[in-house]
């Protein structure tokens, strides 16, 4: 998933009026201003009521539905291998957002965290705030050497303390 592709599907999807935000290694580069490696797929943190057209849109440029689905996160693959994670969050009246999990459990993004901006070859797009890109990358599984790198860039960049994490061992 490079650069180019993710400002392509951005844009599709933002044509349409639907709001996404960046999550995931994409949103830690954003927030970077510069791709620090390469990327198996873009994650996006949508609005649960926009999941059809999200769906719809990705199709437009050939994406189908490879895993997952609702209310749960689901992976749209195209044919070269491309891979979109969608998390669709449910939104309260106070702006939290709330992800239903795979386990039955509810992860909240706070109202605060839909407010992120960052960079993407030099364009302005919407991602989760540092704090938030944090404790979701940090929170849950185990990293390798490269996400721990992205956690500790996103840290040091935005006064972050980096919170223990368990590392992936070979």
């Amino acid at each position: 998933m490079d650069a180019r592709r993710v400002l392509d599907l951005l844009s599709h999807i933002e044509a349409r009026r639907i709001s996404v935000w960046l999550d995931g290694g994409w949103a830690i580069d954003a927030l970077l201003g510069e791709q620090t490696r390469s990327h198996d797929d873009l994650d996006l943190v949508t609005r649960l009521e926009d999941t059809e057209r999200i769906e719809d849109a990705l199709a437009e440029r050939g994406y189908g539905l490879a895993g997952g689905g609702l209310p749960h996160s689901f992976e749209l693959v195209d044919e070269e291998g491309h891979q979109v994670d969608a998390h669709p969050a449910s939104f309260r009246a106070d702006g939290d957002g709330v992800y239903r999990m795979e386990d039955g459990g509810e992860w909240i993004f706070p109202a605060a965290g839909f407010r992120g901006r960052g960079l993407v070859l030099g364009r302005r797009v919407p991602c989760l705030t540092p704090e938030v890109v944090m404790v979701n990358h940090t929170t849950g599984y185990a990293l390798d050497d490269e996400h721990e790198q992205d956690v500790r860039a996103l840290g040091e960049r935005y006064g972050i303390p980096v919170p223990a994490f368990r590392r992936l061992t070979s």
